[in-house]
């Protein structure tokens, strides 16, 4: 199961948390700049388990490394980190797979030291039989010995006496070969049900990984749908508080809008009154309209009085 995961930052969060990566980028810089040159000291078979130990250490740092590198550019780029998922699959992957050639090659040397014991097992029934062959030999050769009947007694009593003796040695040689054999039998048995002992526990180990990687795959996915659900409210919750904002903003326009009308519109109408009041008094000035009747009809009977 291949996890995900989306998180956006703000520019500022991400330029923190680039400043403390590159740190710790640099710390493991110096960390595996130290390893090497440990790695440089150790000399002599004794020390070869301590040097393949800060080897995978050194590889360790440069894989932690690369990743804080990319993870800076990342954020930088998209201020987001999607790539620490991808990591944490890549290291538990690599951990899995160099664990299996581990297992692989252990298992691979047992089966050949497995091989090599039965080979030389082959090879002792091999003598064992050579010897059986040559026993047989030797006791046709006495048997025709005794068939012959040779008149030398003298000669005849050596003889068998260097044929017992021989015999002798092969049947020594025939039960030092036995035992070794029956050793070599227990040792093999003893070999089998360890590699069997072992085979047991790395299938126990194996299960118990997988269950343990299971856990962390449901664990980091129920991490996964919470941030998800929180996304998804504060999405939301967003777009809510956008809508709300533009109603506002049109609300406010509009308000804007029509209190700049009524303004307007009280300018203009101060306007108007400002020319009409303008315009009224420059025709009562200059006699013009109905102000103008007026004054004649007052000049007519000023002139009726005085004619009276």
């Amino acid at each position: 199961m291949r996890l995900t995961m989306s998180l956006y930052l703000s520019k500022i969060q991400s330029l923190r948390i680039v400043a403390a990566l590159e740190d710790c980028a640099h710390q493991l810089d110096l960390l595996g700049h130290s390893l090497s040159v440990q790695i440089s000291r150790e000399q002599g078979s004794a020390s070869t388990q301590e040097k393949d130990r800060l080897v995978q250490l050194k590889a360790d740092c440069q894989f932690i490394g690369h990743h804080i590198t990319k993870l800076c550019f990342e954020l930088e780029d998209t201020q987001s980190f999607e790539s620490i998922p991808q990591a944490m699959e890549e290291d538990e992957a690599q951990k899995a797979a160099r664990k299996k050639r581990e297992d692989e090659k252990m298992r691979k040397e047992r089966e050949q030291a497995l091989l090599i014991q039965q080979q030389e097992i082959e090879d002792k029934k091999d003598q064992i039989h050579k010897l059986y062959l040559l026993l047989n030999e030797l006791e046709g050769e006495r048997s025709k010995l005794q068939k012959k009947k040779k008149s030398k007694a003298t000669i005849l009593s050596t003889q068998m006496a260097k044929e017992s003796y021989r015999k002798a040695q092969l049947m020594d040689q025939l039960e030092l070969l036995q035992k070794q054999i029956e050793e070599e039998a227990r040792f093999h048995e003893e070999t089998v049900n360890f590699l069997q002992t072992q085979y047991e526990e790395f299938q126990q180990r194996l299960h118990k990984w997988k269950q343990q990687t299971k856990k962390m795959q449901q664990e980091k996915q129920s991490k996964l749908d919470n941030l998800g659900c929180k996304r998804t409210l504060n999405t939301d919750k967003l777009m809510e508080m956008r809508r709300m904002f533009k109603e506002m903003e049109r609300v406010v326009l509009e308000d804007k809008k029509e209190q700049e009308l009524n303004l307007q519109q009280e300018e203009e109408a101060k306007a108007a009154t400002t020319i009409q009041a303008y315009w009224r008094g420059t025709m009562v000035r200059r006699g013009l309209g109905p102000f103008k009747k007026v004054e004649e009809k007052k000049g007519k009977k000023k002139g009726k009085k005085k004619k009276k």
